[in-house]
């Protein structure tokens, strides 16, 4: 399972983790953007153009977070350098967090 990346050897199956984890980012950046048209579409509270349009941007933050932290892992994984730690996923759960309470309020209000 080792591959040869300029002068050291890299396990595949970290890479492949790696792929693993933007699948992830991929599949919460669809659900986001999903979420955001089911609430559009299908609901009459108030607010619903401004969760949509909150929960289409996280979901286009989600997936641009993701592809950025593949690509910063996987030049770290083949270079030997040491792996950043990013805070995407914190701040992914603290908008989702603000939206849930805006969706909460909106549900109350509406």
């Amino acid at each position: 399972m080792w591959r040869r990346y300029g002068d050291g050897m890299v396990d595949a199956r970290f890479l492949l983790a790696n792929e693993r984890t933007l699948l992830a980012w991929v599949r919460t950046a669809l659900a986001l953007l999903a979420a955001g048209g089911g609430v559009y579409e299908f609901t009459d509270i108030s607010g619903r153009r401004g969760l949509a349009i909150g929960l289409a941007a996280m979901g286009i933050a989600a997936a641009a977070a993701g592809a950025a932290r593949y690509v910063a892992t996987a030049r770290a994984i083949r270079s030997g350098a040491d792996l950043g730690s990013g805070h995407g996923p914190e701040l992914l759960a603290a908008a989702v967090a603000v939206l849930g309470v805006g969706l909460v309020i909106a549900l109350a209000l509406g």
